[in-house]
């Protein structure tokens, strides 16, 4: 039996088998999730979204850790950690760097097209 895995960020979808995490379902998909700390629940770079957090893996005390309840119930969770029980959507929250970025350069380019 195989579930369906919606990545939100790449318009991505992967069929899996449950019991593997989100992160190594990202990989297959050829989706981007970093994961500086090769997936050891270390760091908080794999940090994910889920329409559903029934459809994984209870949260690890790593989780619990790192993320806190309050992020938890919000459907984050690490990609590293979360495994996959059954289908779901999966959104991939923007590198706040990246998303700095994106701004200032859009701010630019809306001064240069006025100016």
């Amino acid at each position: 039996m195989s579930e369906t895995i919606i990545f939100f960020h790449d318009y991505k979808k992967i069929e899996i088998k449950p019991g593997i995490t989100i992160l190594k379902a990202a990989i297959r998909a050829n989706v981007h999730l970093a994961h500086k700390c090769g997936g050891r629940g270390a760091c908080l770079t794999c940090k994910v979204k889920v329409d559903d957090p029934t459809a994984v893996s209870p949260p690890t005390n790593s989780e619990r850790q790192k993320l806190g309840s309050a992020l938890l119930q919000q459907g984050m969770r690490l990609g590293c950690q979360a495994k996959i029980i059954k289908s779901l959507k999966v959104e991939i929250p923007e590198d706040p760097l990246k998303a700095v970025i994106r701004k200032q350069l859009a701010k630019q380019k809306e001064d240069q097209e006025n100016f």
